[in-house]
């Protein structure tokens, strides 16, 4: 049994916690929000999981002291516009012995930073590792089957995170590869808005897996120019994570997505998922690395110009199917 910290009491926080207790650790999850820290203590549910139980075990507060005091490993699962800031709020609680994962997916948009960078510049001292992979947490919170990868530079950090996690519904991978697991899992909501895009012009199959596939390809440019491995893109924190959040109904990335290809605005969009949409917050992001790196990413240009342009979404898909033919 470890004692759990969750720093995040939305979907994947809670999800997290939810799994976590009924694998037999001791799970306190941070809130910034006391309606949703009753609804989690008073209620045993949270507000983003409407089929899932919250177990008896788990306990939720908003104050960090008592959520970090004892804690053995901190789980952060904020959303990654807010990870510094949040993170500032309790480094200073933090101890030599305690473990820092990051849950959270994405960059930090004023710095262009990934998360690990964010969390090397805060906590310059503590072991840390990022936590990925093809997990909804709907899915996760009803302890249905599902693969994550741990990566990290530190043994002990992996040890942790197999031992709490571990069990016959989660299995765990290990891999040292942090930049490209960051990378995999920030630049796979992109391609997932996009092919939703695709679903909400009813492009079809055939465009979808084009899209899908041309994506990959984009992601594994950047992700290998920023210092990941290739071969880590085509794994579960790469593709695995690619194929899920572009494909499921789960996925906010991909409903936010279908909702600008029928028409909607972003503001639109935004109030009508109610949640944080990572791939919005980071395609500006995407975008201005692809030029930094010196990277072609057609998808990523096309999506940028819709969104920051005011480029029609089918006029978008008009000029990607006629650029420049290219050999495969």
């Amino acid at each position: 049994m470890k004692k759990i910290a969750i720093i995040g009491s939305g979907s994947w926080g809670s999800a997290l916690g939810i799994y976590l207790a009924g694998n037999g650790n001791k799970v306190k999850i941070w809130s910034f929000s006391e309606e949703e820290k009753n609804v989690i203590n008073n209620e045993k549910r949270c507000v983003f999981l409407p089929k899932a139980k919250i177990p008896d075990g788990v306990e939720c507060s908003t104050n960090f002291d008592e959520v970090l005091k004892d804690a053995e490993i901190i789980l952060h699962v904020t959303p990654s516009k807010f990870v510094r800031s949040t993170i500032k709020q309790y480094k200073n609680l933090v101890k030599d012995n305690q473990i820092l994962v990051m849950c959270s997916k994405g960059f930090e948009a004023e710095t262009y930073l990934t998360l690990d960078e964010v969390i090397k510049e805060e906590l310059p001292n503590i072991k840390y590792g990022i936590l990925s992979g093809p997990s909804h947490a709907e899915e996760v919170s009803l302890n249905i089957q599902t693969a994550l990868v741990i990566a990290s530079e530190y043994e002990e950090v992996k040890t942790a995170i197999i031992d709490a996690f571990k069990s016959s519904t989660v299995r765990i991978y290990t891999s040292s590869d942090v930049k490209g697991v960051e990378l995999g899992g920030a630049l796979k909501n992109i391609i997932a808005f996009c092919a939703g895009v695709a679903v909400g012009l009813n492009l079809g199959d055939n465009a979808f897996a084009a899209l899908a596939t041309r994506g990959l390809v984009e992601i594994c440019r950047l992700g290998t120019a920023m210092g990941g491995k290739e071969k880590t893109f085509y794994g579960l924190t790469g593709l695995g994570d690619l194929i899920v959040t572009c494909s499921s109904e789960h996925s906010r990335n991909r409903r936010a997505g279908k909702m600008v290809g029928e028409g909607y605005t972003i503001e639109e969009t935004k109030k009508a998922v109610g949640m944080t949409i990572e791939s919005i917050d980071n395609i500006d992001v995407a975008y201005k690395l692809s030029k930094k790196y010196n990277i072609e990413m057609p998808i990523v240009d096309a999506v940028y110009n819709v969104l920051y342009n005011g480029l029609d979404p089918k006029k978008a898909v008009d000029n990607l199917m006629t650029r420049t033919i290219k050999e495969e």
